[in-house]
C-alpha cells in the first residue's frame, strides 16, 4: 500500500518539471500511470536539439536524453529514447545530417532510454549494452513507482553487442570510451565518454538539477548512486560537458553538486532511521525540506526520494 502511494506521487508532474525533463505538462490523474504519462509526453513532443561540441548534440523530450555523434560514418547514439518519439527523433537527426544510425549504446535497460532499440536496430544499426542490462530486457520486471510491468523484449529489439568489459571504439574521428559502473542506478549501467570533444554521457547516474530515481528492483542503491557520481567526477575534466540522463547538459560543478546532494540526503535519512523511525516518520520529518526548491521540481519529489533513500540505508 505504501509503495502504491509513492507511485501515485510520480503523477504530479508540474509544468516546471516538464521543462526540466523535456516532458510536456501533464494534468495530474489524466492518464493511468506515470509510465503512460511519460509515454504520452514523449509522443506529443517536442524533441529538442542542443548542439554541444565536436559534432556532438543532445536530444531531449523522448524520455531520457539522447547523445548524438554525427559525421561521415553516420550517427552514433547514446540511448534511443521512447519508441513513440521515433518520427520526431528522425526529423531532428535530419537537421544535423542526411545520415543513417550506425551504432547506439544503451546506458541501461530502462524503457525511457532503450525503448527505441527496435526501430534503431531495424535500420541496421548495432546496439551495445552491458550483459546485465540485456538480461533485464529479457525479464518480466514490475516497477511499482512507475505502476508498470515491463515484459521481455523480442530478440529483434535487444542489443546485439554485449559489452562485457570496458571498450574503446572509434567513430567519426572520435575516440569513444565505454565504461562500466558498479551497481548504482541499476546493475547494468554504462558511461560513454567522447575523448576529443570531452563529452561524458552518464545515463541515469546523473540527473542534472533533479532528484534521481533509484531502481532497487534491478540492483540499484543510494550508496551505489553515490559511487557512480564519484566515478563521473573522477572521469571528468574542468571543461567536460556532461549529458545527464535527465535535465539540461551539465558541467563538473553541477555533477559535484548532485553528488553532494545524494550524500547529504543519505546521511540525514540514515541518521533518522538509526533512531528507529519508520518511513512515514522520516518523511514527516522532511529531511529534504531545504533541498526541494532546487532538486524536487521534477518527477521525483523530495518525499519519494526520501523513500528511495530510506530503502537503502
Amino acid at each position: 500500500m505504501k509503495d502504491r502511494r509513492y507511485a501515485r506521487r510520480m503523477i504530479l508532474v508540474t509544468s516546471v518539471a516538464a521543462g526540466l525533463l523535456g516532458f510536456a505538462a501533464v494534468t495530474p490523474g489524466a492518464l493511468a500511470s506515470p509510465y503512460s504519462d511519460i509515454n504520452a509526453a514523449a509522443q506529443s513532443g517536442p524533441v529538442n536539439l542542443h548542439r554541444l561540441r565536436g559534432g556532438i548534440s543532445m536530444l531531449d523530450g523522448s524520455g531520457g536524453n539522447i547523445t548524438v555523434l554525427s559525421g561521415p560514418g553516420g550517427f552514433f547514439l547514446v540511448d534511443t529514447g521512447i519508441a513513440v518519439s521515433r518520427a520526431m527523433i528522425v526529423e531532428k537527426l535530419r537537421t544535423i545530417a542526411p545520415a543513417r544510425i550506425r551504432t547506439a549504446v544503451d546506458t541501461h535497460w530502462h524503457w525511457d532510454h532503450a525503448d527505441g532499440n527496435g526501430w534503431v536496430r531495424a535500420q541496421g544499426a548495432d546496439i551495445l549494452a552491458d550483459r546485465v542490462a540485456v538480461r533485464r530486457l529479457k525479464q518480466t520486471i514490475r516497477i511499482v513507482e512507475w505502476e508498470n510491468t515491463f515484459r521481455p523484449k523480442p530478440a529483434a529489439e535487444l542489443p546485439n553487442v554485449i559489452v562485457s568489459g570496458d571498450r574503446t571504439l572509434r567513430a567519426n574521428g572520435e575516440t569513444i570510451r565505454i565504461r562500466h559502473y558498479k551497481a548504482g542506478h541499476t546493475d547494468g549501467d554504462l558511461s560513454v565518454y567522447f575523448v576529443k570533444a570531452d563529452v561524458l554521457s552518464t545515463g541515469d547516474t546523473f540527473w542534472n538539477g533533479q532528484y534521481p530515481f533509484i531502481d532497487y528492483v534491478s540492483g540499484g542503491s543510494i550508496d551505489g548512486a553515490i559511487a557512480a557520481a564519484d566515478a563521473n567526477i573522477a572521469m571528468a575534466t574542468r571543461r567536460t560537458i556532461f549529458v545527464p540522463g535527465h535535465g539540461p547538459a551539465g558541467d563538473l560543478p553541477s555533477q559535484i553538486a548532485f553528488r553532494d546532494m545524494l550524500v547529504t540526503v543519505r546521511n540525514r535519512v540514515a541518521a533518522l532511521k538509526r533512531k528507529g523511525m519508520t518511513l512515514d516518520q522520516v518523511q514527516a520529518a522532511m529531511p529534504t525540506r531545504d533541498l526541494d526548491a532546487t532538486w524536487g521540481r521534477s518527477v521525483i519529489s523530495g518525499n519519494l526520494f526520501t523513500a528511495l533513500v530510506y530503502r537503502g540505508v
